[in-house]
């Protein structure tokens, strides 16, 4: 039995971070897409035994296979009526399909969403020590989200969604799991607005994201406003 998995879920490159249009045209939101995958692969090969991403979408799993990355096609799920929707989100039927592909085949998976390409700023290493002595970790998004967990396969219920940071906490108490908060402001930045492309400008050297945004002509400078960074775009 391997020590530890990642699952990456990824659902589809076309209209990719909406939320970045019209800033970026749908090819250049794919190609956003495809280097934050390229930075997520690159550090987490070093630390893993096997890495699966899972998708419906066969441009993502063509994609995947390239990275040299374990894909698993996402198979359509009848929603149950009696959960909640955010516990019935196709997300969650989604890692909940991955887990159970792999339940005897790893000690400890890592659950972590596609667009964290700062990961590699932060220490994964100690974070699968501390798993060795915790049964689950919890690493917070901005917004009362969640942007990793490391912990036994189906251990809880997962919870993406609506606040899902306190949610999976609610989860581990209730299945009596021993539980650590890791905060990381590298690890909390996913990549949804403008501003968080000036975040990368910043802090993303050496990463395939920052490079990519650096051909686009995108640059950064701080403002004293409602937002903190003002995003520009020079013209081709």
């Amino acid at each position: 039995m391997d020590n530890i998995y990642t699952i990456i879920p990824v659902s589809q490159f076309t209209n990719a971070k909406t939320r970045l249009s019209p800033f970026l045209s749908p090819e250049e939101r794919e190609n956003l897409l495809k280097a934050m995958l390229k930075d997520i692969a690159i550090i987490l090969k070093q630390f893993v035994d096997k890495i699966f991403i899972i998708s419906k979408d066969k441009n993502v799993l063509a994609f995947a296979e390239e990275l040299g990355l374990n894909t698993i096609i996402e198979k359509d799920h009848p929603k149950t009526i009696n959960l909640k929707a955010s516990d019935n989100s196709g997300l969650n039927i989604a890692l909940n399909q991955a887990m159970e592909s792999i339940k005897n085949k790893t000690k400890k998976v890592i659950i972590l969403p596609s667009d964290i390409p700062l990961i590699g700023k932060t220490n994964i290493k100690l974070l699968i020590e501390k798993s060795e002595k915790n049964d689950f970790i919890i690493v917070p998004s901005k917004g009362g989200g969640t942007n990793m967990l490391i912990t036994k396969p189906l251990a809880i219920d997962m919870k993406f969604g609506e606040f899902s940071f306190k949610r999976h906490i609610e989860e581990a108490k209730k299945n009596k799991l021993n539980y650590t908060i890791h905060d990381s402001f590298y690890l909390a930045l996913d990549v949804n607005t403008t501003e968080d492309l000036g975040e990368i400008m910043i802090h993303g050297d050496g990463t395939k994201t920052k490079e990519y945004l650096e051909s686009l002509g995108i640059n950064v400078e701080s403002i004293h406003g409602h937002e903190r960074l003002k995003v520009n775009r020079k013209i081709k």
